[in-house]
């Protein structure tokens, strides 16, 4: 695990270390069902105590990024472990559907004439994406929005288990560690697009690059992206620079005279004013490219 540390930082280790697991996971450098280095191992890793890696992982435990198995051994974020992906690209994809339909009594025909008729099936008229977190969900609102101009839904997990329907005409997008408790809900012909998160490349080499003392600030709609920046920027701010915290109402505005750099979501981009901004584009592109391929052009009555 890429997972760096500062002792110089004000944010404590455990924090940091929980928080760097989570964008991991969200990043999709760590997969559901993987298994984490034990206690005593991480810890020599990175040099700290076992108590504190200990703590990071209980903590995690309790916010379901992590879960159990037995014998103690800790796996992402899924209450069970998936089968191991293919890596022989898309033909072996499709040699496994061929093998597992003949297994099930399906004959080639039948898996040609669903495949056609799922390819072929109504369109959806609009996404709907789902996640926990109101925040959360309007920052990726916001950015398919601007990517694909199609007309973008939310809701939350819990939203869409007690109201059978609710994904019938949509496309569904939702982080990849949400897909257990999404994919029951939804429409056996319409799986749902996963998203995975960008690094944080950009804003981290805009505060390695400061040549002087300066202030740091982060600026969100998101209490989860707030918390997860605070882990993750801490090694880079250290003690050499201060760090602030700006969690944003949807519609305000916030004037950040006095921040030298601000680390900005893609609706904080907007309404922030008085220093200089940093994007964090929160999807990969390459989610977005397939979401676009999922649902097609938009055609405007």
């Amino acid at each position: 695990m890429e997972i760096q540390l500062s002792r110089e930082s004000e944010v404590p280790l455990r924090r940091q270390l929980a928080e760097q697991i989570v964008f991991l996971i969200g990043v999709g450098k760590l997969r559901a069902g993987q298994r984490l280095p034990s206690v005593r191992e991480l810890a020599r890793r990175l040099k700290i105590h076992h108590n504190t890696v200990s703590e990071a992982y209980q903590a995690l435990v309790r916010r379901t990024w992590l879960v159990r198995q037995r014998g103690s051994r800790l796996v992402v974020g899924s209450r069970e472990l998936r089968h191991a992906s293919s890596t022989g690209g898309l033909d072996e994809v499709i040699n496994a559907a061929m093998r597992r339909a003949r297994e099930e009594g399906y004959t080639l025909k039948q898996l040609r004439e669903r495949v056609k008729k799922r390819l072929l099936a109504q369109r959806p008229d609009h996404i709907l994406v789902i996640d926990r977190e109101p925040g959360f969900r309007e920052i990726i609102r916001q950015e398919i929005r601007q990517s694909l101009g199609w007309p973008v839904q939310t809701c939350s997990q819990e939203d869409l288990a007690k109201t059978p329907g609710l994904a019938d005409r949509a496309q569904v997008t939702t982080p990849e560690y949400n897909s257990e408790e999404v994919e029951p809900h939804l429409p056996k012909d319409r799986p749902a697009v996963l998203l995975t998160f960008s690094t944080a490349d950009e804003p981290l080499e805009a505060i390695h690059n400061l040549r002087e003392p300066s202030v740091i600030g982060m600026v969100t709609v998101s209490e989860a992206l707030l918390r997860t920046a605070s882990g993750l920027l801490a090694p880079a701010v250290g003690r050499r620079h201060s760090y602030r915290e700006f969690l944003l109402s949807r519609r305000g505005k916030v004037d950040l005279r006095g921040i030298d750099v601000a680390i900005c979501d893609s609706l904080a981009m907007s309404v922030a004013t008085g220093a200089r901004k940093v994007h964090y584009r929160l999807l990969q592109p390459k989610c977005l490219e397939y979401l676009a391929t999922a649902v097609g052009p938009l055609h405007r009555g």
